[in-house]
């Protein structure tokens, strides 16, 4: 995978995103929107490429949304455009069948935090930032941001989030239950690497299908998302590393998963 704005690589099983523009703190081009649309629909296509992805961002910061200065003077058509790029990739995002945990590492404002909150889950450094602002610069959250916020920290503090357009730190973020853990600058990657391979030891197929369970269930009402997982649990039954895992078990040996 070779990208312009995007490094891309992969750590045995768990494959590292980078969004890489740190000079404009990662503001988001439409190439770069492009990109990221591409980057997670061919794990979409593909999901055997990697068994847990990680989002984050070069240098300072993580992202700080679009970049404001290319869409100086853009028409109204154009605008139009290039949003629906944005919604394509925050699709295919939250439709990528591959765990995907956000590691933020410094300001998501807009789209940045938007695009945070389309991931699984979110480890956050200290000095991280967040914010959606949109509603101080004439538009509003785009990128699913009022779908995913509220689902995270309840709607009436998305609420007030979003329509005071307020900046706020990692520790509340974790407090209001958006951010799984806030970790030191220097020690971030490492916290998140080693969930990320905690993630990635596990059978790919089984966990694929647990978080494609987990999304559905928070739509359905109990008895539908019952219905779903036992769905999703017997797509399990037939592969070869349900068997694995219970001889490995027996045998007293990590198992030797191949998303079989």
């Amino acid at each position: 995978m070779l990208y312009e704005t995007l490094q891309v690589v992969f750590d045995d099983r768990v494959g590292i995103i980078t969004m890489n523009r740190p000079a404009a703190r990662n503001a988001m081009t439409t190439r770069m929107m492009t990109e990221l649309r591409d980057c997670f629909s061919a794990f979409y296509v593909d999901p055997q490429q990697a068994a847990c992805l990680v989002l984050t961002g070069a240098g300072t910061g993580f992202c700080s949304g679009a970049d404001l200065k290319e869409r100086k003077g853009m028409s109204e058509a154009t605008w139009r455009q290039q949003h629906a790029v944005v919604e394509q990739m925050i699709k295919a995002i939250m439709d990528c069948p591959i765990p995907i945990i956000a590691a933020v590492n410094g300001a998501a404002y807009a789209g940045g935090m938007e695009i945070a909150l389309a991931c699984d889950f979110i480890y956050a450094a200290e000095d991280a930032r967040f914010a959606l602002t949109e509603v101080s610069l004439g538009i509003m959250p785009g990128a699913a941001g009022t779908q995913n916020l509220p689902r995270a920290v309840g709607v009436r503090r998305a609420k007030e989030l979003v329509l005071t357009a307020t900046p706020f730190r990692a520790d509340q973020a974790y407090a209001w239950g958006m951010v799984n853990k806030v970790c030191t600058p220097d020690q971030l990657m490492a916290e998140v690497m080693a969930v990320a391979r905690r993630i990635a030891d596990n059978a790919p197929v089984s966990v694929r299908q647990a978080k494609k369970s987990l999304d559905r269930g928070s739509e359905l009402d109990r008895a539908t998302g019952y219905a779903f997982e036992i769905e999703a649990y017997n797509r399990t039954v037939v592969t070869q590393d349900r068997q694995e895992g219970i001889n490995a078990f027996n045998e007293k040996r990590k198992p030797r998963y191949k998303g079989q």
